[in-house]
């Protein structure tokens, strides 16, 4: 499975406490700690318990995918003694921490100051420390008549020796109970934060405080009729915002949302507070903000989160209509819109997609290839390959490509929703090439004439060449697959727009 954290004994094994730092920040701040909640959770951790590494790892057999069949999945067959017990090898580590490791206790920051270290390595060979000035006091975890000096992982050791992380170990070690309400509050928030907002927890145990990583919001002020809803979308209509820009401004409200951990999402108008309003990705979104906020105030019968989401539904409906047919898009008021306080700015800047292949966006060109990070964005939408197919085809043709871009709008009537995409990209009578060797973006030429009809990225391309993008764009493209795909399109924006809204489920 490979490392969950960091490399137990520092930097490509170095051995080094201190170089460790920036590969434990990175790592916990992945997963929206501060350093205190970092220091809190790993002494809190090292507080009980122990490592594996009795001997060594080469007595570990293959993981449970490598390993031959009649271990049935289980994996790490051990051939080192019993293989459990005082036998048991997993890290290859050899590390207990404290005195009490069954029991709570403060003893990982009295060790961790209170001795000398010296470099060892485990019975499996790996690097780890030992107190050299301490006397043998932590238990043997399996032989009560024996005893063992403390150790500690290279990593332990950063937090004495880096001076962020010292200051505040230094803390809780004279302050007990200051690390334990520390930990108590970075535990809850490492086995709650992919849970979503405070609304979706069950039972009688629910804090009644709220807490900024809960994405707080506040409690809805408006109940909009059916009549107040039919007014709003007339006067979006009227606002002189295109389909392009009514379309985008609701994509990029929602399409923050990630299912992994519930955040992000169009419920909070979040798109109008920092950061997201300051994001690349979102320039044209933002730009279409003040006509909506507008609207919201002069009505004041709906917040600027429904308004967004409601300004999408007009700009589905009308491209809709522009293509001869008449669509009802469904809309389910009731978002509220959070305060720029109850927004955790650094957290959020998390949120801020690298890539987004639904608005033909790409930021960076060294991670992944522009079809897997598209894929990977769909996968965070919750998206099945034919809905991420409809919702690509369509917000192509829709015009809501980033910064304007013409890559995949395979249509001459850019605003009606049609399905040209999938037409045009499956036409034989254009040949695709790369512009140049990132083969980042292509041109379709005319196979007679040489000229250059459209352009298009990988995220665009895909649907052709990958065989179940192409099942279903196929499907899309024949002569008698439009109705179907304006349907389909709705239904997948529709879930896209609603999956934050779990007060719906």
């Amino acid at each position: 499975m490979g490392l969950i954290y960091v490399n137990p004994e520092g930097p490509d094994h170095s051995g080094e406490p201190l170089s460790a730092a920036a590969a434990i920040r990175a790592t916990f701040g992945n997963m929206g700690m501060n350093d205190e909640e970092t220091v809190a959770l790993i002494a809190g951790g090292h507080t009980l318990g122990k490592t594996h590494g009795a001997g060594p790892t080469s007595n570990v057999g293959p993981d449970p995918e490598a390993a031959p069949i009649e271990e049935q999945g289980l994996g790490w067959a051990s051939t080192y003694g019993s293989g459990v017990g005082a036998d048991a090898i997993t890290s290859g580590l050899e590390v207990v921490w404290t005195q009490t490791p069954t029991q709570w206790s403060n003893y990982f920051f009295e060790n961790l100051f209170k001795y000398e270290w010296v470099q060892t390595r485990s019975p499996a060979g790996a690097i780890q420390f030992e107190a050299v000035d301490a006397p043998e006091i932590i238990p043997d975890p399996f032989d009560p008549s024996k005893k063992r000096k403390p150790t500690m992982l290279v990593t332990d050791l950063t937090l004495r020796f880096d001076p962020e992380f010292e200051k505040i170990s230094r803390r809780f070690l004279n302050d007990p109970q200051a690390f334990n309400e520390a930990f108590a509050r970075a535990w809850f928030k490492l086995t709650h934060r992919d849970m979503g907002p405070k609304s979706r927890y069950i039972g009688p145990e629910v804090p009644k405080e709220d807490l900024i990583w809960q994405d707080p919001l506040p409690q809805p002020i408006y109940n909009p009729t059916e009549q107040d809803i039919i007014d709003l979308k007339f006067a979006i209509a009227d606002s002189g915002l295109s389909v392009s820009e009514l379309v985008s401004v609701a994509w990029a409200s929602a399409s923050t949302f990630r299912g992994g951990d519930k955040r992000g999402g169009a419920n909070g108008a979040r798109l109008a507070l920092m950061p997201q309003r300051d994001w690349d990705v979102n320039a044209a979104a933002v730009r279409a903000l003040p006509v909506l906020e507008k609207i919201q105030k002069e009505s004041g019968k709906a917040s600027l989160a429904d308004i967004i989401v409601l300004a999408g539904v007009v700009g589905v409906e009308k491209a809709a209509s522009a293509a001869g047919l008449s669509i009802h898009v469904p809309f389910a008021p009731g978002r509220v819109d959070a305060r720029q306080d109850q927004t955790d700015i650094e957290m959020f800047e998390l949120l801020e997609p690298i890539a987004d292949g639904f608005r033909n966006y790409r930021a960076r060109l060294d991670v992944s290839t522009t079809e897997s990070l598209l894929i990977d964005k769909a996968q965070q939408l919750t998206l099945t390959a034919p809905e991420m197919t409809a919702l690509v085809g369509g917000m192509r043709v829709l015009g809501a490509n980033f910064d304007g871009s013409k890559n995949g709008v395979f249509t001459d009537r850019v605003g009606v929703l049609s399905n040209d995409f999938f037409v045009n990209l499956l036409d034989m009578r254009y040949e695709w090439k790369a512009t140049d060797e990132s083969k980042e973006l292509f041109e379709g030429r005319d196979r007679e004439t040489g000229e250059v009809k459209y352009t298009a990225s990988r995220a665009d391309l895909v649907f052709g060449s990958n065989s179940v993008l192409r099942a279903v764009a196929e499907v899309y493209a024949s002569s008698d697959a439009h109705e179907k795909f304006v349907k389909d399109f709705v239904a997948a924006w529709v879930k896209v727009m609603n999956l934050d809204r779990f007060d719906l489920l």
